[in-house]
């Protein structure tokens, strides 16, 4: 399994997000190919209610500590609660309505 994934998975398993993006920056630092050392994290969760910003991101790096210990170099998290995701940036964004791009006939 990769690092990604593996974090992806122990978060969910820990959080219950109610959203969770991992993002593999490894590409934007000088290290080789396909590394997977730089993530960006963003987890909302109604678990972080009442947490100050501090014992958010301690409760995210107890989960990761393996990780963090000799695979990760690099972790930046964005810690919401689902208020604060929802004022912040309204949730996730709705997808655009069909303007009916059914499949065309082609005309021989």
């Amino acid at each position: 399994m990769n690092i990604q994934n593996s974090i992806e998975q122990k978060l969910l398993a820990h959080f219950d997000p109610a959203h969770l993006e991992v993002v593999n920056e490894s590409f934007m630092h000088n290290v080789p190919a396909g590394s997977e050392t730089h993530f960006k994290v963003v987890l909302v969760t109604p678990r972080f209610s009442g947490e100050r910003l501090i014992n958010r991101h301690r409760a995210v790096n107890a989960v990761l500590k393996d990780e963090l210990a000799d695979q990760i170099h690099a972790l930046a998290l964005h810690t919401y609660t689902d208020d604060e995701w929802q004022s912040l940036y309204g949730g996730s964004p709705n997808s655009p309505k069909c303007l009916g791009g059914g499949l065309r006939k082609s005309v021989s």
